[in-house]
Parts: C-alpha cells; structure tokens; sequence
C-alpha cells in the first residue's frame, strides 16, 4: 500500500524544482494555492478536468501579476505542478482550448450545453467535460473549478458578469445543470474577486514604496555627486 503525500512533501518538491527565492508578498499566494492543488490531488474523489485546470490557471496568471522577476514566473508554475505531479504544460494547453470554445459561445448556448454543445463540431469537448461532471455523484467540488467556470463565463460575456445581480442568475442556472452547490460556488467567487482587489491594492501600495525608494535613492546619488566649489565645499554649501 503506497503511502499518501503529505503537505510537507509536496512543499519538499515544489521547492526542489524551483529554487530561487520567492517575492514576499507573493509567497503566501504561492503556498496557499500548492496545498490547495495537493488537498486536491490526494482526495480519493478528485479527478482532474479542463476546468479546473482553466481555474488553476487564471489564478496562478491574476495573483502572481506584477511578480518581479517576471521571468522566474514559469519555474514557479512549473514547480506547482510538478510537486502534485502535474504537467504545467496540459494545464495551460487545457486552459486555453477551453477558452477557446467558450469564446465562440453565447451565454444561452452555454447555460443549456447539455442540448446546445451535443451536436454542435468542436464543441464536444466541452460537452463531454461538463457531462462528466453532471453526472457524477462523487464529484469533487473546489474554489478552483469555480474560478474556472467564471474564467469561461469571462471569455463568453464579460460585460454581464460585471454586473452582481445578472452573475448570480446566470450562476444559479449553471449550478442547477452541472449540480453543483450554487450557494458555496457564489461564495468562492465572492471571496475570489475580492481578494484579487486586496492583492492589487498590496501591488499598488508596494509599488509606492519602490518609487520612494528610488526617488530616494537618485537624489542621495545627486547630493553625493554635486560639484565643489573652489574652497572645497559643495556647491551650494554654507561656508566656515
């Protein structure tokens, strides 16, 4: 009987795959979504979907916006999934393909796929991911599916989304066909969107600091660099 993973191992490997240190204010975000993604992958009823993938994707890409170094983000990504034994680069193929057939949709088409995506060329991917998920009684619910159905629900009508009461109906009638708890769904997104307006307040607030920081920095440049005087003094300087 092989042994579970535990959180400390798939810590133990995320950091093996990716060693360079973390940004601060982004270590938390890193931490908190690789035990997310490991609770997942160990439960016996988890099983992995596009949509998830699109949800753990859009994430990972909204919450690591601003990270410096920029080019260290695809180690960090890589390493998540690695530590799961994931592969990053489905993830992403995943992520976008749904995109994709989501972006050709209307919000109707989309609310009554199970007639709507049957029969239609191309579509049927998306059809067979969400006939997986209606009916299965053991389906495994995450924050990270729910990020994924509003990430589509992005791609196909942005602006209907933005307004609250329109997002809730529209929710509502998702969960009904895809029988998924409508009142938990509505609550991750609520907490989703709102800690995406804290992070980018943190961003901001950061950012603020580091022009004052350098402001600083330029003008303790200049003072060291002014010229002196014929007595020695710098110009500018009262003298003796």
């Amino acid at each position: 009987m092989s042994l579970v993973r535990t959180v400390s191992d798939t810590k133990r490997q995320f950091y093996a795959h990716h060693t360079r240190p973390i940004n601060s204010i982004y270590r938390r975000v890193v931490e908190e979504l690789m035990v997310e993604m490991h609770l997942l992958s160990v439960n016996a009823n988890f099983r992995y979907d596009p949509v998830y993938a699109l949800g753990t994707v859009t994430s990972f890409d909204r919450f690591m916006q601003g990270y410096r170094p920029e080019r260290d983000l695809p180690s960090i990504f890589e390493a998540l999934c690695r530590a799961i034994e994931g592969d990053a680069q489905k993830y992403r193929q995943d992520a976008e393909r749904l995109k994709t057939l989501a972006s050709r949709l209307s919000i109707e088409e989309f609310l009554s796929w199970s007639n709507s995506l049957s029969s239609r060329e191309g579509e049927s991917e998306l059809y067979e991911c969400f006939k997986e998920i209606a009916f299965n009684d053991k389906f495994k619910y995450s924050r990270l599916f729910a990020i994924g159905l509003y990430s589509l629900l992005e791609q196909i009508d942005g602006e209907a989304i933005k307004d609250e009461e329109k997002c809730n109906e529209i929710l509502d009638k998702l969960c009904e066909t895809l029988k998924l708890p409508t009142e938990k769904v509505q609550k991750d997104l609520e907490l989703y969107r709102s800690n995406l307006e804290k992070m980018e307040q943190a961003r901001a607030a950061l950012e603020d600091i580091l022009q004052a920081d350098r402001k600083q920095r330029q003008q303790a440049l200049l003072e060291k660099n002014k010229p002196e005087d014929a007595s020695g003094e710098k110009d500018g300087a009262s003298s003796s």
